[in-house]
């Protein structure tokens, strides 16, 4: 099996979009990105070969698998087939430390701590990189650590020591908040500690049930994953396993969000329904028409769209990845909407973007004004809750996002602009998206894949 970490795009594109087209026909969902680096980290904790099937091609999965590489384990990546191959020997065989390098440039590098603390009782790295949406914090992660057993020092620098004494040890968690990748984290760590460890508050993201079916094909004994109280009980090794990983519902919900702002009609296929029940409900709530079968999803949108409420919170709420999408989507509906982000606090960098397209976007004052009754609405601060009113007029115009869901909200509001839209930053869109133009041009969207021009478009 041969390995592939080359970048088959320019280094820096753009996507050229030419909107008013509706998207119709069917596409493939690929793996999801969210699953692939835990159980990818989940290969380390095994002395044999792990294998992981419906891999996405996307940045992020190639930069893990080269960190992989780098700590003295066999990672081979079959982009083709999807398949990635990894390969780990005994503990003396590892490196404690990932690459600063590669740990800057994502946050899943932060799952490494716990697989290794896990593995190896010693772990030293950086604090992770990846999009820069809220302070995501990891002292869920640090102190679930500090309560198995680790001793944790950090220096200004932003550099990690975890250190343990034999093995860790399990102990009874509770999370301020349900971090998903808290939960994945304190998971990996706890599956080779001694004695029991339950973690109250977990998330219950697909995405955790997914690593911890893979862990219980390697004889970890995990129960509980999927809901609030997950417990460990731990073993003393585990062996080489195998997992597919469960659709992307981000991946899903953002091609099912572009069919409806195109006024078109597309077939999600290799779905899991059950998983997109927050983003089909808010769908509908806007107007458009949801069809499904066991494992198909259709998105028609036929009609005119109205406004509804958002708000991003765990699952099984609406998904924070979407909130960005589901704005731009917005921009089209009659009447006003509110959009309330509940899990990062600094996730609204697309929304002067959107308005350079022509959205009418304002915000909430907050908390409201003694004495009237009713939130105002006026121009405010970022952190305010956007009021996008609706529908709008989108014109095309060159536009940039900084994050991999904001430049996917551009990509959806070019789709109903007017004329041609340029949208930059495809390099944050690769690390998340398997060829999201190719998939969208299947539906008959007017994109392709330029180099990144040198001037806006007037």
């Amino acid at each position: 099996m041969a390995a592939s970490d080359d970048q088959t795009a320019p280094r820096r594109a753009a996507l050229r979009i030419t909107g008013r087209r509706p998207l119709q026909g069917a596409v493939e969902i690929a793996g999801a990105k969210n699953a692939a680096m835990p159980c990818l980290a989940a290969a380390l904790l095994a002395h044999g070969t792990s294998r992981i099937s419906r891999v996405p091609d996307i940045k992020d999965v190639r930069g893990f698998c080269q960190i992989l590489r780098a700590l003295g384990a066999a990672a081979s990546h079959d982009p083709l087939a999807g398949l990635i191959e990894v390969s780990v020997g005994p503990r003396s065989s590892l490196s404690p430390g990932p690459p600063d390098s590669l740990v800057a440039e994502q946050r899943g590098s932060v799952l490494l701590i716990g697989a290794l603390l896990g593995r190896l009782g010693y772990v030293q790295s950086r604090r992770p990189g990846g999009d820069e949406i809220g302070t995501r914090s990891i002292d869920i992660h640090l102190d679930g650590f500090r309560r198995l057993g680790a001793k944790i020092e950090e220096t200004d620098d932003g550099r990690i020591t975890a250190t343990a004494e034999g093995r860790l040890r399990g102990a009874p968690l509770f999370l301020d908040y349900p971090s998903v990748s808290g939960t994945q984290n304190l998971i990996l760590a706890a599956v080779l500690a001694e004695g029991t460890t339950e973690i109250a508050n977990a998330a219950a993201e697909p995405e955790v049930v997914c690593l911890a079916a893979m862990l219980r094909g390697m004889g970890a004994r995990i129960a509980g994953a999927g809901t609030q109280t997950v417990v460990i009980d731990g073993v003393d090794r585990l062996r080489g396993g195998q997992q597919r990983l469960i659709p992307d519902r981000i991946e899903a919900g953002t091609l099912a969000i572009a069919a409806a702002i195109s006024g078109g009609a597309a077939t999600l296929q290799d779905v899991n329904v059950r998983q997109m029940t927050a983003m089909c409900r808010k769908l509908e709530a806007a107007g458009a028409s949801i069809e499904h079968q066991h494992r198909t999803l259709t998105v028609r949108a036929d009609r005119p769209l109205r406004a509804t409420a958002v708000q991003s919170v765990p699952y099984p709420g609406f998904p924070t990845d979407l909130q960005a999408p589901m704005m731009a989507l917005l921009t089209q509906a009659q009447g006003d909407s509110v959009i309330r982000e509940r899990v990062f606090e600094n996730r609204m960098h697309h929304v002067e973007e959107l308005c350079k397209l022509g959205a009418r976007i304002t915000h909430l004052k907050h908390p409201a004004e003694p004495g009237s009754g009713q939130a105002q609405r006026r121009q405010g601060p970022a952190d305010a809750p956007p009021v996008v009113h609706g529908p709008s007029p989108l014109a095309g115009t060159s536009v940039r996002g900084d994050d991999i869901r904001a430049v996917a909200a551009l990509v959806v509001a070019a789709l109903a602009a007017e004329g041609e839209s340029q949208v930059r930053g495809v390099e944050h869109l690769d690390r998340g998206y398997e060829r999201l133009e190719l998939k969208l041009g299947s539906l008959g969207a007017e994109i392709e894949r330029v180099s990144e021009p040198d001037q806006q478009l007037d």
